[in-house]
């Protein structure tokens, strides 16, 4: 039987609160992160992520006082990203209460980092991050960026996700910045183009907008279902989703109690 897909609820945070963009820019406020993960383990998420947008772009760490808040109220597994760019840091995120790092800009920049990362954790604790968008003139027709998905790298992002496969890593995070925020559907091409080439866990994430959304992102191949404005916005509830994933033939994971 086909493992069951899990639901992942995105904290985009901006200056210690969780925000929301539209292509990665026009970003507008949104709650608390510690209320969010409150909200989202009572709905029944199956794994939360928190990702500090603006640390990278910004040049310092994560903020780990809002990682160790988030981390004492969920009791899920919990993914943090951003700012993540040496060992030191990695061992900080986890020590405050992550369950799993997930790592972008310095993933592209220094792949030995993936690996030590990988070599040190165990690859069950690392998720490489993967922003794309559309370029022609690149093979798969999707390029990596970096730095919050500002600075194009010219980096076929087809042949990154094997590469980062290549490391071990347990989980890739693609995200399509033509479809962030749009809510008109996942970047499917690029989800099954990845899929197709790693055997690491791929996550849909980035434009989710119905129901339907989720389950041709199953289809594509993804594994891990990211959303963020849907749940934020109260478009979309988690029960709701799982009950239509399960009426689908797509299986869900079972909230205990």
């Amino acid at each position: 039987m086909k493992a069951p897909v899990r639901i992942m609820p995105c904290l985009d945070m901006q200056d210690g609160r969780v925000v929301k963009g539209v292509h990665f820019v026009n970003i507008r406020d949104v709650a608390d992160p510690v209320e969010c993960a409150i909200e989202y383990c009572k709905q029944g998420a199956d794994e939360i992520a928190l990702l500090d947008i603006t640390a990278t772009i910004n040049g310092r760490k994560i903020l780990i006082d809002v990682v160790r808040n988030v981390a004492e109220v969920v009791n899920i597994p919990f993914t943090v990203g951003g700012g993540i760019s040496d060992i030191k840091t990695a061992e900080e995120v986890i020590e405050a209460g992550a369950d799993r790092i997930s790592i972008a800009s310095a993933a592209f920049k220094n792949p030995q980092f993936v690996r030590e990362s990988v070599r040190l954790f165990g690859p069950e604790k690392i998720t490489v991050a993967i922003d794309v968008d559309h370029n022609v003139k690149v093979p798969s027709g999707y390029e990596v960026y970096v730095d919050g998905g500002r600075t194009p790298t010219g980096k076929d992002a087809i042949e990154w996700a094997k590469e980062v496969d290549g490391y071990g890593v347990s989980v890739i995070l693609p995200t399509s910045k033509r479809a962030d925020g749009a809510r008109l559907g996942y970047d499917l091409p690029v989800i099954r183009a990845i899929k197709s080439v790693v055997s690491a866990d791929v996550v849909a994430s980035g434009g989710a907008g119905d129901l339907d959304d989720f389950c041709d992102a199953v289809e594509a191949g993804a594994s891990i279902l990211l959303a963020a404005s849907v749940f934020h916005f109260g478009i979309i509830s988690i029960p709701v989703l799982k009950s239509y994933l399960k009426s689908k033939g797509i299986p869900v994971v079972e909230k205990k109690g």
